[in-house]
């Protein structure tokens, strides 16, 4: 996959299901071999990859709710590696 754009609208990748735990106080994305526990980042981002919202749309929730300016670098940064693990497409 090529570099993410902020008009790119992502999604949790078919195999893949993003849940909270309890247990574990964190998201964490299950799939048949396993599962991968999401540090606060990467759970609050794919959190709102739901095949609805751009990336542009997702870095402005973040920077809202935490206050925050500057995340496009980092959310792309991470969706970029997220593509490559397969967490992620783009419809």
């Amino acid at each position: 996959m090529s570099t993410a754009t902020l008009t790119d609208i992502p999604r949790i990748a078919r195999g893949f299901r993003l849940q909270w735990e309890d247990a574990q106080q964190a998201y964490v994305l299950l799939y048949p071999e396993g599962m991968v526990q999401l540090n606060a980042s990467a759970g609050q981002i794919l959190s709102r990859c739901d095949g609805a919202r751009s990336v542009a749309d997702l870095v402005g929730e973040l920077e809202r709710e935490f206050e925050a300016e500057g995340l496009s670098g980092d959310v792309l940064a991470f969706l970029d590696l997220a593509a490559r693990q397969r967490w992620v497409e783009w419809p």
